[in-house]
């Protein structure tokens, strides 16, 4: 029986593809020679990024004592009840001041430098069994207690689109603008006649530590 139900399967399958091929968009088929184009609503499944401004937050809410009880049915197996991390899990609170240390703890408040990102990456990858299983304002929720947590939010607080990207978090200007500033990754790559001297060696260190032997006549 299962022999034929797999063999059903596969016909339904293969019967599916054959109708799509037989959709297929022309200007891409002419292009590519396969395929169709994209639908809005085939798009729209995946275009759910979050930038750093707030920009792509859907419309819903959520408070923080609603997110508390969500916090606990889908997050604290693994990130703690108060978000100290169980086990190997990540914290995802306290931490603040701990940047420069020597044990630098990095959560939602005392590294992240924006607040609608973490809206965006609960809804994309949490909870950890079960990643985009949440609604839009329990995703609000979650968030709004992950931030309490954290004290940026107060109890009685209700998230939003607007209010998440109003959030301004300690560690904001934790960052250098413009990336990188050393030079050697700023400076533009040398591609061809690079070196104006010849090469010299400097030092003996790999020798003496004995990771590169001598060479002969030394």
């Amino acid at each position: 029986m299962f022999r034929c139900l797999r063999r059903a399967s596969a016909l339904a399958l293969a019967l599916a593809a054959l109708l799509s091929a037989g959709t297929v968009d022309a200007q891409t088929k002419a292009r590519f020679g396969y395929g169709r184009a994209a639908t809005p609503a085939e798009i729209a499944g995946w275009d759910i990024d979050v930038d750093a401004l707030g920009r792509g937050l859907p419309p819903g809410k959520g408070s923080v004592k609603d997110g508390e009880e969500l916090y606990m049915t889908h997050c604290a197996g693994c990130h703690g009840e108060f978000g100290e991390g169980a086990g190997r899990y990540p914290e995802v609170a306290g931490g603040r001041g701990t940047l420069a240390s020597e044990d630098p703890r990095k959560t939602v408040g005392s590294y992240w430098p924006y607040a609608p990102p973490l809206f965006d990456y609960i809804r994309r990858a949490m909870p950890f069994p079960s990643p985009q299983s949440l609604s839009d304002d329990e995703i609000y929720a979650i968030t709004a207690y992950v931030l309490s947590l954290n004290d940026i939010l107060k109890d009685d607080d209700v998230l939003d689109a607007t209010a998440l990207a109003k959030i301004v978090m300690p560690n904001a200007k934790g960052f250098v603008p413009g990336g990188d500033p050393r030079p050697d990754a700023r400076n533009e790559a040398c591609m061809k006649n690079c070196r104006s001297e010849p090469l010299r060696v400097t030092s003996d260190l790999a020798q003496r530590l004995g990771v590169t032997p001598k060479r002969t006549g030394d």
